[in-house]
């Protein structure tokens, strides 16, 4: 939620959990996103860092209106370190088109396995750098 609010935006936790972990609100131009939370722990590495995340493949392959994003946090050495902030529409283009992910076996959910090295975002061979701490579509609101 601070992410949010420190660029200006408003923020609501849904009374009701539906896979919604936030709505995001830009009042002044009436945008609203929804927003699903996922977190994990890194995993040291030799040459960095490694983390996994299991995303909801109902959610992931089927469009809602507003559209949804997801915030992939991970905690590393006790602090919040790298966030992973992408659209539902290009993630599951990326799982589409690029063979993202694989999917679990017990959950049925897409599990992706982020590989941090060298200064790039690494996901089942596709890279990921351009949406590491990518707050683009969440630009800064003056009030």
């Amino acid at each position: 939620m601070s992410y949010f609010l420190m660029r200006g935006w408003n923020v609501a936790i849904p009374e009701v959990d539906v896979g919604d972990d936030l709505f995001v609100v830009d009042d002044k131009k009436g945008f609203f996103y929804r927003v699903q939370v996922k977190t994990s722990q890194a995993i040291e590495r030799e040459n960095g860092y490694s983390v996994r995340f299991n995303v909801p493949l109902e959610q992931l392959e089927n469009a809602i209106d507003p559209e949804i994003y997801y915030v992939f946090m991970i905690s590393r050495n006790g602090e919040w370190s790298d966030k992973i902030v992408l659209s539902r529409h290009a993630l599951n283009e990326l799982y589409t088109f690029n063979n993202v992910g694989s999917i679990h076996k017990t959950s049925k959910g897409l599990m992706l396995y982020f590989s941090f090295q060298d200064g790039k975002v690494m996901c089942s061979g596709v890279d990921f750098t351009e949406y590491c701490n990518n707050f683009s579509d969440f630009p800064l609101i003056s009030h």
